[in-house]
């Protein structure tokens, strides 16, 4: 199918980024993210790296330019670094503008060089905390220095590196402050994310979520922040900060969507495709891709569910921690 049979949906926005969930597997159990004892899907039911090619192949013949690879936590995924092989293709054709990842740092340290190799120019590395205890009670499980490592070797091989922090009350204000100057000291631009209410983690989101505009003015306190337009194809608004020259992302679901201009669907691993991360609505593409070699059904299913996209989300905490969606964040990468 021709590239230039573009996908738009019926609020006439563009469909231009697919975010691909390779695993819902992760090796850390975020507070805000997952069940302390979660059960994944059995293996048998992800789809194989060469189906999840043709499966993104497919979006950028339909004009596609960003793909960033999920999980759970992708690099877990064993054979990721074929996919990102196979798919850098479309980078050397021009057809890809951006192929990219976001990960929890903790096995980047061995593939940053095969990354920076294959054509990923950067990477968004979710970190919430500086400080290790807090690092291991957040996670559950982890410990920080990998990520350091990770990070290093990132930046070592010519990465861009930005970090993904959920604002958790009662932990981020405390080192807000630590965290810009990390980031903005090592080059990195930090990004600021709203925690959303999807699966249950086993605690009451209300004494965790943090709005980012009560956030944003106690920043204001120390730092001078000028905002600007610059994008990075995502949800994330940005802000210049004069002391340090570094960006700071704010990331708004709860406060303030930004669904007019939403240019996104996510994939599962199962081949799902979700056309909202807030909604239920799905298009199973894993049976198109296996009944048949061509790839018709598979861009009809394509072309059904962005004709069904929503016009946009409606998140909400409710007292008592119930999430709005039983689906875990970490079943498409947030």
């Amino acid at each position: 199918m021709s590239g230039t049979c573009h996908l738009v949906d019926l609020f006439g926005r563009r469909i231009s980024y697919l975010r691909l969930s390779v695993t819902d597997r992760c090796d850390l159990r975020c507070v805000y993210c997952m069940a302390e004892q979660m059960t994944f899907l059995p293996r048998k039911e992800l789809l194989t790296i060469e189906e999840l090619d043709r499966l993104a192949s497919a979006f950028v013949a339909r004009g596609v330019t960003r793909i960033r690879i999920t999980g759970g936590e992708p690099l877990v995924r064993r054979g990721v670094i074929d996919l990102f092989a196979s798919l850098s293709r479309h980078l050397s054709a021009g057809a890809l503008k951006e192929l990219t990842l976001t990960t929890n740092g903790t096995q980047l340290a061995r593939h940053a060089d095969d990354l920076a190799r294959l054509g990923v120019r950067r990477v968004n590395v979710s970190l919430d905390t500086l400080d290790p205890e807090r690092y291991r009670a957040l996670t559950r499980r982890g410990t920080l220095g990998p990520v350091m490592e990770g990070l290093q070797a990132a930046l070592d091989a010519g990465l861009k590196v930005k970090l993904n922090a959920v604002a958790l009350k009662g932990s981020t204000e405390d080192e807000i402050d630590d965290l810009i100057a990390f980031a903005h000291g090592h080059g990195m631009d930090l990004t600021l994310i709203e925690t959303m209410p999807l699966g249950d983690t086993g605690e009451d989101r209300t004494d965790r979520y943090l709005p980012l505009t009560e956030l944003r003015r106690r920043i204001e306190a120390r730092w001078s922040l000028t905002d600007t337009s610059e994008r990075t194809g995502g949800p994330a608004r940005y802000a210049r900060v004069a002391e340090t020259g570094g960006r700071i992302g704010f990331i708004t679901p709860m406060t303030h969507t930004f669904c007019e201009t939403c240019n996104r669907v996510r994939v599962g691993a199962t081949g799902v495709l979700y056309t909202c991360l807030g909604q239920e609505e799905r298009m199973d593409l894993r049976a198109p891709l296996r009944g048949s070699e061509a790839d018709v059904a598979l861009h009809a299913a394509i072309d059904a569910a962005i004709r069904a996209k929503p016009s946009g989300h409606d998140f909400h905490i409710d007292r008592g921690g119930r999430p709005a969606l039983a689906r875990h964040m970490s079943a498409l990468g947030g």
